[in-house]
């Protein structure tokens, strides 16, 4: 029985959330239809489902996203495929393309880029918020960028997309640069539990900055006068990420709050 199925998942070291998105995947139906599983308790489980569960526990318990075990994550009231070839996207980013339509609402058709894309999360939320955007997302990974197009096409939602190092041929005038970037040190005691995400998407030197301090640099060529640049970072960082917004001559610094009230975004204007 389904419940029964829960309860032994749970037992064997899976949280019930975890254990009940596994048991919906394997049971063909949407991840985030719990009140099913309340109404089909006494239901059984396939014999191919239960195959499927018994292998998706064990890659669980060994760390792995269930994100990647299912392929599928809901970011922004949008259905993303996800797997090992992009970090699996996080509800506390949906603070960052909350600011970004706040700072874009007053220009619907505003050129904005998402840098390190991944799975196109933050590029398709924004385009999906605001159709009359012009979105342009770039990713060093081809893999990545894969990923995005696949997801792009699949929700029909029109981004252009570019393989580079940030900004790096890729030309101005923009009125916003949105950015998720690496910002975990080399050396943190949390990479481990990262270990089946993409090492290059997580880790940015000693401090964690060093992509930060690339794009600041980059955006400044590229933004129009009047322009945003909002970046993401840890939930130390939001002093450091300021005091280079600042130092590079970006106005109005200011930061937003995540889920769970840490200060998880940085941005300004570049006069």
């Amino acid at each position: 029985m389904l419940a029964n199925t829960i309860d032994t998942l749970m037992h064997s070291g899976l949280d019930r959330l975890d254990a009940q998105m596994l048991v919906l995947h394997a049971m063909g139906r949407p991840l985030h239809d719990r009140a099913w599983l309340l109404m089909h308790g006494e239901a059984p489980v396939p014999e191919q489902a239960q195959r499927w569960l018994d292998q998706a526990l064990q890659r669980r318990l060994a760390g792995e996203p269930v994100a990647y075990l299912t392929g599928h994550k809901e970011f922004y009231g949008l259905d993303l495929r996800v797997d090992a070839r992009v970090l699996v996207p996080r509800p506390d980013t949906e603070t960052l393309v909350d600011w970004a339509l706040e700072v874009l609402a007053p220009q619907p058709a505003a050129r904005l880029v998402d840098l390190g894309t991944g799975s196109g999360a933050i590029a398709l939320a924004l385009k999906h918020s605001l159709p009359t955007l012009q979105v342009h997302a770039v990713d060093y990974s081809s893999d990545a960028l894969a990923v995005a197009q696949g997801n792009a096409a699949r929700l029909n939602l029109h981004v252009t997309f570019h393989q580079g190092s940030w900004l790096s041929g890729f030309t101005g005038p923009l009125d916003a640069i949105i950015s998720n970037p690496p910002y975990i040190c080399d050396n943190d005691n949390h990479l481990p539990a990262l270990r089946h995400e993409p090492r290059q998407a997580l880790t940015a030197g000693a401090d964690g900055l060093d992509d930060i301090r690339t794009i600041i640099v980059q955006s400044q060529t590229r933004l129009r006068h009047g322009g945003w640049l909002l970046l993401e970072h840890g939930h130390d960082q939001a002093p450091a990420v300021c005091a280079l917004l600042q130092k590079a001559g970006f106005t109005e610094v200011q930061n937003r709050n995540d889920l769970a009230g840490i200060a998880r975004c940085s941005g300004g204007i570049w006069p």
